[in-house]
């Protein structure tokens, strides 16, 4: 099967059909990308940052000649790409191979099997690293270990993290940091207003936003407030939206303002997709309507485990409607709960007729006369108001 037929496939029959996923990612966005769609989802591809390399940075210079000069007893490489742009940036300067030499020299310790392997393919060898990729991990052996009066040098990849250095430093070291990236706000702001607008809007906009990063969190909201619509963000984010972090570090900016967030226990792409192929199909309303089995997803909806694509004007008579399963509710409501929907009543037909059609189960959805319309929830079943 070709990819297209595969993606075809995903879309109607995967885990994630149905549910919109936004992803914030600059870096391995496409990779990201790929793993949710191929497990079903609508992806919106908004990133919050760009990472702008700093080869021709005259801190980067600095930091580097500083290092070549007066040796460091510890050198801690954070990420791959920011170990590599580090090499790369040194030979660019013609100062590549005393750099190695001095690297060669020293204890240097790796974040973890990604990190290990730019160390390797530069020719180095390092002297720890951790399989958790967690750099509490590096920060505990080395406190545990004595850094008083010790040199260290701290590969960074736009973040500047603060609370690494700190405790270094309480804990008696020099520390010298190598910026080797920095984060900077996107050229183009449009995606990531559009984001914004369907986490405001909630469920049925966008379902998840997928973080990667802690400075990708943060440009997000910075840009909330940027345009004024912090509350509005945060609600969705606190209310249905799902927060999902690639681990805790990338989570503190949206815990800070009171969002909660899940996290794989494997901090990686992979198993950040299969937490979301977990949690999203889990917060799905699941109901038993006239012998049918239905599941209300975020913009389509599943009848005996077909998944029928339903416009949003029908999703949101059907939410309403299945926020009291079973109960009458009035057209009054119904045309609140329509988007932009004016004073016409009529609407509420149109819309009613079209969610019908789309579920291709007319009977599920039972008309009282001059009263409004209901569920029809199977005999026994019992399913209080929200």
């Amino acid at each position: 099967m070709d990819d297209t037929r595969t993606a075809a496939a995903a879309a109607t029959t995967g885990p994630l059909a149905g549910f919109t996923v936004g992803v914030t990612a600059a870096r391995r966005a496409d990779e990201l990308i790929a793993l949710l769609r191929r497990r079903g989802a609508t992806v919106v591809h908004a990133p919050a940052l760009r990472i702008v390399p700093l080869a021709d940075d005259s801190e980067l210079l600095a930091a580097t000649k500083e290092l070549i000069g007066c040796a460091p007893d510890t050198v801690v490489a954070t990420t791959a790409i920011g170990f590599r742009g580090w090499i790369e940036a040194a030979e660019g300067w013609g100062i590549g191979e005393e750099l190695l030499a001095r690297l060669r020299a020293t204890e240097l310790l790796a974040r973890g099997p990604k990190v290990k392997g730019a160390v390797r393919a530069a020719g180095l060898v390092e002297t720890w690293s951790p399989q958790s990729e967690s750099l509490a991990e590096v920060l505990d052996r080395m406190l545990a270990g004595g850094v008083a009066g010790r040199r260290i040098a701290l590969q960074l990849h736009g973040e500047p993290l603060p609370g690494f250095v700190e405790a270094l430093r309480a804990g008696g070291a020099e520390v010298v940091v190598v910026p080797v990236y920095r984060w900077m706000a996107p050229e183009d702001l449009a995606p990531m207003d559009r984001l914004l607008d369907a986490v405001a809007a909630g469920v049925g906009a966008v379902d998840a936003v997928s973080f990667t990063s802690a400075p990708a969190a943060a440009s997000l909201l910075s840009r909330a407030e940027e345009r004024g619509m912090t509350q509005a963000v945060l609600a969705g984010l606190r209310g249905d939206v799902l927060s999902a972090c690639v681990g805790p570090v990338t989570a503190l900016p949206l815990q800070a303002r009171g969002v909660d967030t899940v996290q794989p226990e494997r901090f990686r792409l992979g198993p950040l997709v299969q937490l979301l192929c977990q949690e999203l199909p889990g917060r799905a309303r699941v109901l038993p309507v006239a012998g049918r089995r239905v599941e209300i997803r975020g913009h389509a909806v599943l009848v005996d485990a077909e998944l029928r694509a339903v416009p949003p004007a029908g999703m949101a008579l059907l939410r309403a409607l299945a926020r009291r399963p079973g109960w009458v509710v009035n057209r009054a409501e119904l045309l609140r709960a329509l988007p932009g929907a004016g004073r016409d009543e009529h609407a509420v037909e149109t819309a009613m007729t079209r969610l019908r059609g789309a579920l291709g189960a007319p009977n599920l959805i039972q008309t009282v006369v001059k009263r409004g319309y209901r569920l029809a929830l199977d005999a026994g079943e019992c399913a209080p108001a929200d």
